[in-house]
């Protein structure tokens, strides 16, 4: 048999043929004086069990070593390597599907900044009843899913916690509603524009005061992350997120 006989016979490409030559799995016939090689019966039942170890998910590692001399025993060994492998990935794409299924049926559908769990898109919805055209509310939410990825479990169990409870005292909506309005209209303002302090207190009264780890360190620190956080903001809306750590801090002491 020539090469594409052997490849038609088998119910595959020629191109894996030669792949399999070049891997080292398939032996190459001899060339005739025609130089075309001689494929025979034996070729074909090699290919085919490459073929069916292939549709297996064997990788061709492992379909070398169960073609290896001692064949029964490798097969055995690597298709119970292989049943676990996928009994893994079964119970991994079990568990992706229950947190799909989660995010679909979040109450007032997917957020924009999703996927996020459904504590935060509950704690999003809750949010966008406050300020749902403001640009703050938007990065504030942005910073939140940024934190539930980055953080810790701890941090991000009690930051959920805290941000939840603050939204639900009496007024709490209120509060972040006139503070994100404050902060909006800094948009185009300097550092130094009076209004600055009074949005940075008014963000202090929304804000828990066990919002900030023990461990916080100095917000003016050179620190590359709160660089770039800051750098995010109109100039005067940093300063006012500046000031408004300061008081918190203050309050702590």
């Amino acid at each position: 048999m020539r090469i594409g006989e052997l490849a038609a016979a088998v119910g595959v490409t020629t191109r894996t043929v030669r792949h399999y030559h070049h891997q080292g799995l398939l032996p190459e016939p001899e060339r005739r004086p025609n130089g075309y090689r001689d494929y025979t019966l034996r070729h074909a039942v090699v290919l085919a069990r490459i073929r069916r170890l292939t549709e297996l998910g064997l990788g061709l590692a492992e379909v070398r070593d169960v073609l290896a001399e001692d064949a029964g025993k490798d097969l055995v060994e690597v298709l119970s390597e292989l049943d676990e492998d996928l009994a893994r990935q079964e119970a991994a794409i079990r568990e992706r599907r229950a947190r799909l299924r989660a995010l679909l049926e979040t109450e007032g559908g997917v957020p924009a900044e999703g996927p996020v769990s459904p504590r935060l898109a509950a704690l999003f919805q809750d949010m966008a009843h406050a300020a749902a055209d403001s640009p703050m509310a938007a990065k504030d939410r942005e910073m939140l899913a940024l934190i539930e990825t980055t953080a810790s479990p701890e941090d991000r169990e009690r930051i959920m916690e805290v941000m939840g409870g603050a939204l639900a005292t009496p007024g709490g909506v209120e509060r972040a509603l006139a503070a994100y309005a404050l902060l909006d209209d800094l948009a185009d303002a300097g550092p130094g524009d009076p209004r600055v302090e009074e949005a940075a207190r008014a963000l202090a009264d929304c804000l828990p005061r066990d919002l900030l780890p023990g461990g916080w360190g100095d917000i003016d620190h050179d620190d590359s992350f709160l660089r770039a956080f800051y750098a995010d903001f109109a100039p005067a809306q940093a300063e006012a997120i500046r000031r408004t750590l300061r008081i918190l801090m203050e309050e702590r002491r």
